[in-house]
């Protein structure tokens, strides 16, 4: 009976593995943590710090396999090599062999800037730096600073910082400078083991990869006075600018379709185009009618401006600008009001012989008051000593520019939407943004971006009494 029993509580054990082994979910081993950790040096040959060093190939150990990408865009040689190092890189190691020749009582640094990755990840191992002397000592002067672009207050990471040992204006456009550096993102530089000396420093935009100012279109910054570098320097703030005045936009290529003769025009009726949106206009801005072909003839005793009652209107009048191809009416606009531009068919002809085909009239009606924001801008430590002008950008574009006399702005009627603010120091007194001029000394007048509190644009809102509070 005993036998029996137990035979029956054993079947009943085995029963219930073989039902819970069935029910069991079977889970893949995971492959563990995503690797986030960049290559790390094993060993060097000669050691980083090296001093009185006379070797020819630096031979780099990592703790993993590396690859390198965009090694000559990523790496600073400092000072500035005659002839570039070659390097190579195979598996865990990298080769750097020097082709130039080193001079006496010298600190050089390379640095790779994010050239060096594992291969698996692409882990980048940032601003690896190795330094030796050919001396008895490693140099350890420091200088630091950032580059601001002088027009609109921002910052191009694009841009490299050079010092010269010749203080000659004419070294920075027929020699390569003595040390450079590239900027981060946020505009900034610094130099690292820089001998004692008195340097020139100048910022430039280096694509043909020359390090030198080859012409007054190039993004470029230079410092007053040179750097004299011993101890402890201050960080230097750069204004670089581009001089584009008088140069022509680059031309645009032209599709191979575009060559083919043009089919003869048969449309001669006279196409124009207006600023109204929707039938309104802007209070703030004039009517303009621009047309696709300069205009040969206009006669604005053709044109009849009129109220919504088709009253004459008497004091509007239109002027043409340089390229015959826009007219302006220039009126003092009431609030809500609708009007009326009656125009002749002989009004106007253009080139190519078009005209209105009969009497044509535009009707259009100005914005209300309800359609604009009410605007208070208020500076707490404006100085006005300086010039300054309010600029309100969208899309990189300056929208309005008006001069301050006072730590307050008001703007009654304000156009509605998302505005980015800067400051213009205008030194001149001409209400626009003037470039500086390297050979005569001059520095470009400066513009600062402004930060609202929110730090997120201004966003002025339609019918609403928009204040805001500003420090610089």
């Amino acid at each position: 009976m005993k036998q029996l029993l137990s035979y029956l509580i054993l079947l009943l054990l085995v029963s219930k593995f073989v039902v819970l082994t069935g029910c069991a979910n079977i889970i893949p081993p995971t492959g563990g943590p995503r690797d986030s950790i960049p290559p790390r040096l094993i060993s060097v040959d000669p050691k980083d710090s090296s001093k009185h060093f006379k070797s020819n190939q630096i031979i780099f150990n990592f703790d993993e396999y590396i690859e390198l990408k965009d090694i000559r865009e990523n790496l600073v040689v400092s000072p500035v090599p005659k002839t570039e190092p070659i390097i190579d890189s195979k598996l865990r190691t990298l080769t750097v062999k020097l082709k130039d020749t080193l001079e006496p009582n010298t600190t050089y640094s390379l640095n790779f800037g994010k050239a060096i990755r594992d291969i698996n990840e692409g882990n980048i191992l940032k601003n690896f730096t190795y330094v030796f002397s050919t001396g008895s000592y490693l140099d350890s002067l420091q200088l630091s600073g950032n580059v601001v672009l002088a027009t609109t207050g921002k910052t191009d990471s694009t841009l490299i910082v050079m010092l010269h040992r010749n203080l000659q204006d004419s070294a920075v456009v027929k020699e390569r400078p003595r040390y450079f550096t590239r900027l981060d993102s946020g505009g900034n530089f610094i130099f690292r083991n820089l001998a004692q000396g008195v340097y020139a420093i100048y910022a430039l935009k280096d694509e043909a990869g020359l390090k030198r100012y080859t012409s007054k279109t190039q993004l470029f910054a230079f410092a007053d006075s040179p750097v004299v570098l011993h101890g402890y320097n201050r960080p230097i703030t750069l204004y670089a600018f581009a001089d584009t005045t008088g140069s022509k936009p680059p031309k645009k290529a032209t599709p191979l379709a575009a060559s083919k003769p043009k089919a003869p025009d048969k449309d001669k009726r006279l196409i124009l185009q207006t600023n109204l949106n929707n039938g309104f206009l802007d209070l703030l801005v004039n009517l303009e009618i621009s047309f696709p072909a300069p205009l040969r003839t206009f006669d604005s005793s053709k044109i009849q401006f009129t109220d919504e009652n088709f009253k004459d209107i008497s004091q509007g009048h239109f002027r043409m600008d340089s390229t015959g191809k826009k007219i302006t009416l220039v009126y003092n606009w009431a609030i809500g009001i609708k009007y009326h531009l009656i125009a002749e068919k002989e009004f106007a002809e253009d080139t190519a012989g078009r005209k209105l085909t009969k009497t044509d009239t535009l009707n259009f009606q100005t914005k209300k008051e309800s359609d604009y924001g009410h605007l208070v801008i208020r500076f707490s430590n404006l100085d006005l000593s300086r010039i300054p002008v309010l600029q309100f950008i969208q899309k990189d574009e300056i929208k309005l520019s008006v001069p301050l006399h006072s730590q307050k702005y008001e703007g009654k009627l304000f156009q509605p939407g998302e505005y980015e603010m800067r400051i213009l120091y205008d030194d001149n007194k001409n209400g626009v943004w003037d470039p500086g001029d390297f050979f005569k000394h001059r520095q470009p007048e400066k513009v600062q971006l402004i930060r609202t509190p929110s730090r997120k644009p201004l966003n002025v809102k339609a019918d609403w009494d928009n204040e805001v509070d500003i420090t610089l």
